[in-house]
């Protein structure tokens, strides 16, 4: 489908000029040519083509505007013609003429002619062609120019490399812009041979564009952060003969970078197992550091910091594993028992938001037994810094405990909460290729002794996952080794470690050393989404590369062979596969432990991995230039190796079994004598090819330059060609080039979208709808390509899972792309560009594809039998496929190669060197597709073949030979650089440039001692001869190399810098003239390794020489003038059209000069230039003195150019006059963008007085997120409420009662309401009746101190925070939402609840957790009291206000070498050298004299009107430090023992009396005063040292603050503007100026009129009428009549002001981050702080404000633990077998363990039940703010002094059964949150275990405030199955009193005096039987055999009573019968 635009002409026009018309359809625009003297009618008689994707709707609209074109100035518009293409879609032709319409909407006479074409889709499928994949023009009527013909892209994105888009750690550089500033002007018109006179490019400049004001950017982009330079090398290509070459040469990964881990190990809960006394042990890599011991207790609180320091490659740091682990009782002697661990690794961190995980759990599992389930948690923050990472720390005060720990579980986002055990299988088959890894000599000696010949390598794998290492068996002597292993892993899934590492490995007896390394990411084989898979690989070849294959006993490169950095050679293939099978942990026969296993696992069939195929690649070398003089002039050859094949030094390896086999596969076979000499008679039949030519003929190199060879190819181009079998696989790649592809595209089109943004040109919103409609075009042809070829052999499982996987992606990704264009508006541009950026980096994730085929190609330069310098090609990227989306992108293209040399050696200035630059074509394919590998090739040559004979047309030719060769003149426009690296000691450069162009160089004059070199110079190279066709190379030229030097005096030219460019070329035939002659200078960003290093400011154009010859060419302007001597001048035509400007300089002072030679600066002088000219401060008498100067402005005139893009840099230099006339340079700085120091006169049609104010301020200041969040978001404090005034067109914060718009115009009354305090009041009656306990009255004015104000402020900055991030969620949410809902064609009321299905549960989490939140908020504190709050910065206040730069700029003088290693967002302190203090204002001459008529106007100070003088002026500093956070460890116990230093000029301030011992975390609360005269002391430097008992105290960070700017700033920074004016209390006013007299010195400085104070607290300022308080309360009471209020409430809305207005600085806290020069660029810690300035000459200030911390408040808790129930009975009695226990309960305060206190005994319990009437009394300290308790103690024995810590309040009752001789048991145990436990049960039976298990959702009650309590509580342990059991029951009564109240109303411990406790009345069995056992025993007998006793009693008696019956009986009976008494 195409639209086909065909413009005829434009009549009626009015006047002559050139015209030039520009044709927009779908946001995509071209321009006509330029019709130069047109009269009345302008006859275009054009062509314009859009090839579409989408059917046309008829309510489309084309565009066409006619312009009158100026070279210089900006187009102006003569008319538009618009129309709807409804009539156009019905009948596919049409033929239109018009009249034109102006921006008025109105009719002109001007009318226009057209004919349109649209041509629908006929059905046959049509292959893109390059052009044509995204919507663009491949015919050459039109010059497809993009509205972004202005400025190129910022920084931003300006490194080019998309994140994750680095092939084999090759960064590949991208295009970030085009327009007039772009490196080449490659357009992307594929131009036909024949026609290319139509395509000339229209160069157009907008200069209307430019000069727009930088307010207008919005989102934080600073205007002078636009880099003007466009990306270097190279746009999209004209031809398809050439591809882009790559400019960054310094390979990326590899290199040492400093890293700083933090941890955090904050608490641990729910420990698994009895009484514990654990440790927790962090580990990273070998590193350990233990937490302290806590006795007695599953959850106990650490909060101890650990930092970690490493100086390795990212690779290895983020391969680290990080280790927490939970030990029990380990101690000097024994190692203890493990509990649990967790382990993750560290880029798994690194890759969270802010790389940190904040108040996190870590759930705890058991290595040696994975059924055991959970085994804990553990708390803790964990964050990786690298340099220059900016990490921001939530703020640390007043946190409330998170206790939802599985909805706050360390994982990162999306991965489960409950994870499985997995079992990860790695199978490891076999390998080929391997290298030698022994020398020969060995091998002889070995052949001599043992008789054989052995393979000199001793293979095994080595596989690492997760900090756990498997190897395989190790296969002696075997270059192809066979395992047929499998390594098992068991670790949970998904697991948190994103690598697996598999490592080839030669065993040896000495030490073992790696051949290759392969990583296989966990994420690219693996799919996590519903219709997702687990990760699967192979069975699949993976490539190994590393050093040469060479052996050496000590191998430079063998971090190459480990996996650091790029390899360099082929080393080895292995054959591997990856299952993944989950664990079900319940069954019974699963092996319970993690330990690696190694099992057998069967062969695998020769066919498994893919059918054999013979692949055929082809490569002819046209240049070889730039080879480094240094390799000597010995013959050079090229090698190109693909796998082993080609490899003819040190390839081959053969095995010594020497097996033959066809097509056997891979590279152990490659030399074999079949594949060298050709044994199969069949192959020379086939093709006639008898072997394989890999390298080059060698060649003598000549001489370029005094660097540089070339070698003298001229017509004859050497070509190489090899044959290698590989597995046919080429389905992966093909995938994974289209989408490459379609990344490319859409990355050039976002960036073209960002460089339209960036350069305010009109409609980004269309472009922005183009590239997402070629999107969902390019998404939808990859899914009919892909799903092709469906059934190949060796297609694995991954295969098939991630076609489907990126179809899915890829189709959805069309669908969303569609919904998101509908949604793309002006004002939405932003928002959807950011969406789009991730489908970017999603197409290049997907692209690489994890599973290898064929390996990449390598290109080695060989000199001497000697590898010299390599390029790595993927070869992916040379691919052949029949369709064009599935070729590589440089396949069958020249492309321009740099090699570098290998390893370690291509690091730093070495690596920067260009080794040699090959011109070169590459082509790969099958054998079978052969026909066309020559096809690319620019054309114009003859084959040379090596033989003659049969079959001669299939023979690849050895050589090429160019019959037809073009003569060139090259004109290279070198006029300006800037920003360049500083190369001398000076800290500046000798610069020049070096052009090279083919084979040809020159270089420009050296300019001596200069950044910003203007060399203004034409060299000409004469008689460049290129062979080809003409028109190629019009279209397509060879590209220049620009490389820029600083001349030494002594020795060899430093390497400054290097950019590419590509010339203009013009043909015998083109006429000399506009549009595209004479070439416009451009911007090309120089690069040094991989950083940029400056811009380069040049035009080059490529001249035909005809039969004519030179003289036909277009004159070269003579010299100028005659200084200069044969030095040829940029010609006018190209150089910049010139206007007068005037740069008027404010010089101030000079600040911190160093010495320069050891001697100090005395007399110095400040020198300004530009463009040649200059002017220089008066020079300073005396530095000492006063270092300030004494003139303070000063003006010079210069000639600059219109376009403000090409000013030349500003250069400032300071300069040291010493005695007889010698001057010494101390340092200098370059202003590169002068654009924001241009004045533009304020605008005085602006009716809207928010929009003076932004001019006037700048739009950066007010838009700040802090300046409007702060009125908005809280509810207002003080009674009669404060004035609100809207900003933003729409309010973004719900709570503001009144939004008043104001017009600038009229005297505005902004009405303010007066109801907020009863609002506020009825809020706080109806929290009240909620909640369950009645919250206290609002605390005493006496009673609050500036802590209070200062937690409440933390609090309300942590609510703005959270309301923040909730409503960034929610608007994601929303779109994702809108999105789906689009996309799936439901309506928009529908989709609420359609598509919060999913996300149901998170979001009753989510409410159920608020719910908490509120409940426990509610009863935890009082409502948030009425307090007076202030600002509180988590960053520093120059962040937030610009660097107080509003009018006084700050330079920084640099001096010295510039590091090579510099990060570029870290400023290298230690070449500055001191600091300039001034400004500039540059404005075009003449001035409009309203400006200088105005009244006051002081013609001496031009533009810096109404500034303060310079002299010196006395300042009392008040400098007041709160605490610091986070330190760096000092000491090796892991602590530190801060204290704070101060300096400012000689002061210093010595805090070390009053040190914090053993903290990372002081408050120090405290202030200073030091009194200060500017200009000679203004930098403060605020430090924290760390105190050491011997040996000096170490630095831990220091934080400096410029005080000068501060205290001169229009912000008024000298002493913060409170929220609330009060004389009296903890919020007294403590600026010695009232807020009245404030205002009245404000409003005379602006020179407004007022302020006026009228009646009804009104008062008038300007013309803006504000209204507030007029009362004021005094200490007694009384209230009086005050205008402060009114002052005060204009102060804090001062920046609503029109004209003077600015954001006044409130009362406030900043946060600091404190650094130390030792760790430059990583955090050291953060202080909170603030500073007050008061002038001497003024009435002094009051008392500092007590910022003393607060001390703890002494309390007693006393704890009465009357009776236990139930509780469980342990023992056995001996006697009788019966249960019982001998109860006892301990408790104590956490922290206190060693006071711990237990109750007597209640021996023999027989029913659990246990009297005590005990008493327990704890005395703490306790901090009410941070609700925790505070405890002094010595850590160890050896301690100096003791250590504070802060620990929550909590109390551990804990039942016990007493034991004589062992130990006793322990039973249960309960722990209470004195802050938040829930109430007692009434009864015994009303206690149960719910209440610790929800303990959440019961009502709770804080100790604090009920004071007394008493009730049951149940005591909890652990049952074998790791579940709560109610072990027991306490009835206890808590009574909290202060220290005070417990002195006037003391107790007893136990039972004693005074108040004793009644004895408990204990049954009769309660008696211990050690100390009366005889009563004991007696008494157990009788309870148990109580009715034998009486049975066995009476039977005894019974007994007795017959026995002395019996006894008595006989002598009765003798005395009755013989009557012996009678």
């Amino acid at each position: 489908m195409a639209l086909v635009v065909y413009l005829r002409t434009v009549t009626e026009l009015r006047g002559k000029g050139d015209r030039i018309a520009k044709v927009t359809f779908r946001g995509l625009s071209f321009f006509s040519r330029v019709l130069e003297n047109c009269e009345d009618e302008a006859r275009f008689e054009q062509a314009f083509r859009w090839p579409i994707g989408s059917q046309v709707d008829g309510d489309e609209m084309l565009e066409i505007q006619v312009f009158n074109y100026s070279k210089v100035f900006t187009n102006r518009l003569i008319g538009t013609f618009r129309m709807v293409l409804q009539k156009v879609v019905e009948e596919g032709h049409l033929e239109v003429s018009d009249t034109l319409i102006d921006d008025n909407n109105t009719a002109i006479r001007t009318s226009i002619s057209i004919e349109i074409k649209y041509q629908t889709m006929d059905g046959s499928v049509k292959v893109w062609s390059d052009g044509e994949f995204l919507d663009i023009p491949d015919d050459c009527d039109g010059t497809f120019q993009f509205e972004t013909d202005s400025l190129l892209s910022g920084r931003s994105q300006s490194s080019g490399t998309s994140p994750g888009r680095s092939i084999h750690g090759i960064p590949t550089f991208r295009k970030t812009g085009k327009g007039v500033f772009s490196a080449m002007k490659l357009g992307k018109t594929r131009v036909s041979k024949d026609d290319h006179k139509k395509g000339d490019d229209a160069a157009i400049l907008d200069a209307e564009d430019l000069d727009r004001k930088a307010m207008r950017l919005g989102g934080g982009l600073d205007p002078d952060t636009i880099s003007l330079a466009s990306v270097t090398a190279v746009t999209t290509n004209v031809s398809n003969k050439r591809s882009k070459p790559d400019i960054k040469m310094e390979p990326s990964s590899g290199r040492p970078v400093d890293y700083q881990i933090s941890v955090t190990v904050i608490e641990a809960r729910q420990l698994i197992g009895l009484n514990m006394d654990p440790v927790v042990c962090v580990e990273i890599g070998e590193e350990k550091k233990y937490t302290s011991m806590k006795e007695s207790t599953n959850c106990p609180y650490y909060n101890e910091y650990f930092v970690f320091d490493f100086h390795v490659p990212p690779d290895v740091m983020f391969d680290k594993i990080l280790k927490i682990s939970v030990i029990h009782s380990k101690n000097l002697l024994r190692s203890g028992t493990l509990v649990g661990t967790f382990k993750l690794d560290v880029g798994t961190v690194y890759s969270q938001p802010e790389h940190q995980f904040h108040h996190k759990w870590a759930m705890l599992s058991d290595p040696d037994d994975i059924t055991a389930g959970c085994k804990g948690y553990v708390k803790c923050d964990i964050a990786v810094v690298g340099k220059g990472d900016n990490i921001k720390t939530p703020h640390k005060a007043n946190e409330t405990d998170e206790d939802d720990i599985e909805g706050n579980l360390l994982l990162p986002e999306g991965v489960p909460s409950e994870r499985q055990w997995a079992r990860f299988y790695v199978k490891i088959y076999r390998a080929e290729g391997l290298p030698k890894m022994n020398t020969s000599i060995m091998a002889n000696m070995k052949k001599a002794f043992i008789g054989e010949n052995r393979d000199l390598v001793d293979p095994y794998v080595l596989v690492q996952f997760a900090g756990q290492k498997g190897k395989t068996s190790v296969q002696k002597s075997s270059y192809e080794p066979i395992w047929n292993e499998q390594v098992i892993f068991t670790e949970m899934f998904p697991p948190l470690c994103r690598r697996l590492k598999v490592q080839i490995r030669d065993s040896d007896k000495v030490n073992d050393v790696a051949i290759g390394t392969h990583f296989i990411d966990l994420r690219k084989i693996a799919n996590d989404g519903d219709k997702g898979f687990l990760p699967t690989m192979g069975p699949a070849w993976v490539n190994m590369y590393g050093s040469t294959r060479n052996y050496t006993l000590m191998d430079e490169h063998q971090d190459l062979n480990e996996g650091l950095g790029e390899g360099v050679s082929f080393r080895a293939r292995l054959l591997i596969s990856i299952a993944v099978e989950i664990l079900d942990t319940s069954s019974t026969e699963i092996m319970s432990s993690t330990e690696v296993q190694i099992e057998q696992v069967s062969n695998m069939s020769e066919s498994a991995t893919g059918k054999m195929e013979e692949f055929f690649l082809f490569g002819s070398f046209l240049e070889a230039t730039m080879i480094d003089r240094k390799i000597g002039d010995k013959p050079i050859s090229f090698e190109v190796t693909i796998g082993n094949y080609g490899n003819q030094i040190d390839g081959v390896s053969k095995p010594a079994s020497a097996k033959k086999k066809k097509e056997g596969g891979g590279e152990s076979e490659e030399e074999e004598t079949e594949l060298i000499h050709n044994s199969s008679d069949e192959e020379a039949e086939d093709d006639g090819d008898l072997t394989s030519v890999p390298s080059t003929p060698p060649m003598k190199p000549v001489i370029t330059d005094r660097n540089y060879f070339h070698l003298p190819y001229f017509e004859k181009k050497p070509c190489i060609y090899i044959k290698s079998w590989w597995q046919d696989q080429r389905r992966r790649l093909y995938n994974s080039n289209i989408m490459d592809k379609i990344a490319d595209k859409l990355e050039e089109g976002l960036n073209d979208v960002q460089e339209i943004i960036k350069t305010e040109k009109a409609y980004p919103e269309r472009r922005l709808r183009g590239v997402l409609e070629e999107l969902s075009t390019s998404c939808s042809r990859f899914v009919t390509l892909a799903n092709k070829d469906q059934n190949l052999s060796g297609r694995t499982k991954l295969d098939k899972e991630r076609l489907k996987s990126c179809m899915r992606e890829l189709e959805s990704m069309g669908q969303q792309s569609k919904t998101i264009r509908s949604q793309v508006k002006r004002n939405t541009v932003r928002d959807k560009l950011k969406l789009v950026f991730n489908f970017l980096h999603r197409l290049r994730f997907l692209a690489d594809e994890p599973q290898h085929s064929i390996p990449d190609v390598f290109i080695w330069m060989i000199s001497n039998n000697k590898r010299i310098a390599y390029a790595r090609i993927p070869s992916k990227d040379i691919l052949y496929s029949i369709v064009d989306e599935e070729m590589g992108k440089d396949c069958g293209k020249v492309k321009a190669v740099f090699l570098r040399l290998p390893g370690k050696k291509g690091f730093g200035s070495a690596g920067w060197t260009v080794q040699a630059k090959l011109e070169m074509y590459l082509w790969l394919g099958m054998n079978k597709q052969r026909k066309d590998f020559l096809s690319g090739l620019p054309s114009g040559f003859e084959e040379s073949k090596a033989m003659k004979g049969t079959g001669i047309q299939a023979v690849p030719p050895i050589s090429l030979v160019y019959n037809m060769k073009q003569v060139f003149q090259l004109r290279a426009h070198m006029y300006q650089a800037r920003s360049l690296f500083a190369a001398d000691s000076s800290g500046l450069s000798d610069p020049f440039a070096r052009v090279f162009f083919s084979t040809h160089s020159q270089v420009t004059e050296v300019l001596s001692e200069t950044l910003c070199p203007t060399w203004d110079q034409l060299l000409v190279f004469d008689n460049v001869e290129l062979y080809g066709e003409a028109g190629e190379l019009r279209d397509d030229p060879p590209i220049i190399v620009i490389e820029l030097y600083d001349q030494d005096t002594v020795g060899k030219a430093e390497f400054i810098g290097r950019t590419f460019a590509k010339p203009l070329t013009k043909m015998v035939d083109e006429h000399y003239g506009p549009p595209r002659f004479p070439p416009q200078l451009e911007y090309y960003q120089i690069y040094r390794g991989n950083c940029a290093a400056g811009d380069l400011l040049a035009a080059f154009e490529l001249l035909q020489i005809g039969p004519a010859g030179r003289a036909a060419l277009p004159p070269i302007d003579g010299p100028t003038d005659s200084d200069r001597g044969p030095l040829l001048p940029v010609p006018l035509g190209i150089r910049p059209v010139l206007s007068r400007y005037r740069i008027e300089v404010l010089f101030w002072g000079l600040r911190d000069l160093k010495r320069i030679n050891l001697a100090q600066v005395d007399r110095p002088r400040v020198d300004i230039e530009c463009a040649g000219k200059g002017v220089q401060s008066a020079l300073i008498q005396n530095y000492k003195k006063n270092p300030n100067f004494s003139t303070l402005v000063k003006w010079f005139e210069v000639d600059l150019p219109e376009n403000e893009l090409l000013h030349p840099p500003l250069n400032i230099r300071v300069v040291d006059c010493r005695a007889f006339g010698r001057y010494t340079l101390v340092g200098s700085h370059a202003v590169t963008s002068l654009r924001k120091f241009i004045y533009s006169p304020p605008d005085k049609t602006a009716n809207n007085w928010a929009h003076t104010a932004r001019l006037a301020n700048g739009y950066m200041a007010l838009t700040n997120g802090t300046s409007h969040s702060r009125p908005h978001s809280r509810p207002i404090s003080h009674p009669s409420g404060d004035i609100v005034v809207n900003m933003d067109p729409e309010p973004n914060i719900k709570k503001m009662d009144t939004v008043v718009k104001i017009d600038a115009t009229t005297d505005a009354v902004v009405k303010v309401d007066l109801n907020d305090g009863e609002k506020e009041k009825e809020k706080k009656k109806k929290k009240k009746k909620k909640g369950e306990e009645v919250d206290e009255e609002e605390p005493d004015e006496s009673m609050l101190d500036w802590w209070s104000k200062y937690f409440a402020s933390i609090e309300t900055m942590m609510e703005t925070l959270r309301a923040q991030e909730a409503a960034l969620a929610e608007a994601e949410e929303r779109e994702d939402l809108e999105i789906a809902a689009e996309s799936a064609e439901i309506k928009a009321d529908d989709f609420p609840m359609k598509g919060t299905k999913p996300k149901e549960k998170n979001k009753d989490k989510k409410s159920s957790k608020d719910k908490k939140k509120n409940h426990d908020g509610t009863e935890k504190r009082p409502p948030k009291p009425k307090v007076d709050e202030l600002m509180v910065y988590n960053k520093e206040l120059e962040s937030e206000f610009g660097s107080f730069e509003d009018w006084l700029h700050t330079f920084n003088l640099y001096r010295g070498k510039a590091g090579d290693d510099i990060d570029h967002n870290v400023v290298d302190d230690d070449r500055i050298v001191g600091r300039f203090k001034g400004s500039l204002c540059m404005y075009k001459l003449p001035l409009s004299e309203e400006i200088t008529r105005e009244a006051g106007f002081d013609p001496n100070m031009g533009m810096f009107q109404s500034i303060p003088h310079n002299d010196p002026i006395n300042v009392l500093i008040r400098i007041y430090i709160i605490r610091a956070t986070d330190l760096h460890p000092a000491d090796i116990n892991g602590k530190a023992d801060p204290y704070i230093v101060i300096r400012l000029g000689k002061s210093e301030i010595r805090d070390k009396e009053s040190y914090i011992s053993k903290q990372l975390n002081p408050v120090f609360g405290k202030s200073f005063d030091i009194e200060a005269t500017f200009p000679m002391e203004s930098m403060l430097t605020v430090a924290v040292y760390d105190w050491d008992l011997v040996g000096t105290d170490d630095l831990i960070g220091e934080t400096k603050i410029d005080l000068e700017n501060r205290y001169y700033s229009k912000h008024r920074a000298t002493c913060g503007i409170a929220s609330n004016y009060s004389v009296h209390g903890y919020n007294a006013w403590r600026d010695p100026q009232k807020p009245t007299q404030i205002l009245v010195k404000l409003c005379k400085e602006g020179k407004l009129d007022g302020p006026h104070y009228g009646p009804g607290g009104k008062v008038k300022v300007g013309n803006r009428i504000f209204l507030g308080s007029t009362e004021i309360e005094d200490e007694s009471g009384l209230k009086k009549q005050t205008e402060e209020h009114l002052a005060l409430t204009v102060l804090r809305h001062w920046e609503e002001i029109p004209r003077v207005g600015c954001k006044l600085i409130p009362e406030h806290v900043e946060t600091r981050p404190l650094l130390n020069p030792d760790k430059p660029g990583i955090e050291q810690g953060r202080i909170e702080m603030w500073v007050d300035m008061f002038p001497m000459d003024v009435p002094a200030p009051g008392p500092a404000i007590d910022i003393s911390p607060r001390k703890p408040k002494r309390y007693e808790l006393r704890v009465i633990i009357w009776n236990t129930d139930e509780v469980i009975l342990e023992d056995d009695d001996y006697f009788t077998g019966e249960k019982s226990s001998d109860i006892f309960v301990r408790g104590w305060l956490k922290g206190q363990q060693e006071d711990k206190q237990d109750t007597d005994v209640h021996y023999h319990s027989l029913t659990g039940e246990g009297n005590f009437n005990w008493r327990f009394v704890f005395p703490f300290d306790y901090l009410m703010a941070e609700e925790k308790i505070v405890i002094s103690k010595k850590e160890s024995m050896f301690s100096w002094d003791e250590t504070e810590y802060k620990i929550p309040a909590r109390l551990t009752l804990q039942v016990w059964d007493a034991d004589h001789f062992s130990a006793d048991d322990f039973l249960g145990a309960i722990e209470l949150d004195l802050n938040k436990f829930p109430r007692g049960a009434k009864t015994a039976k009303q206690c149960s275990l719910g209440m610790v298990l929800k303990e959440h959702e019961l009502p709770t009650i804080s100790i604090f405030k009920q004071k007394r309590v008493k009730g049951w509580w149940p005591f909890v342990a652990r049952d074998e199955n790791d579940e709560f059991e109610l072990t027991g029951k306490v009835e206890a009564e808590l009574h909290l009193l202060t220290a005070e109240e417990a002195e006037k109303n003391p107790v007893g411990l136990g039972r004693n005096e005074p108040e004793p406790l009644e004895k408990p009345n204990r049954p009769t069995t309660s008696l211990s039987w050690l100390l009366s056992p005889i009563r004991v025993t007696c008494i157990m007998c009788w309870r148990q055999y109580k009715l034998a006793s009486v049975v066995t009693l009476l039977s005894i008696t019974g007994l007795i009573f017959l026995g002395l019956l019996f006894f008595s009986l006989p002598s009765a009976f003798i005395q009755k019968i013989f009557n012996i008494s009678g």
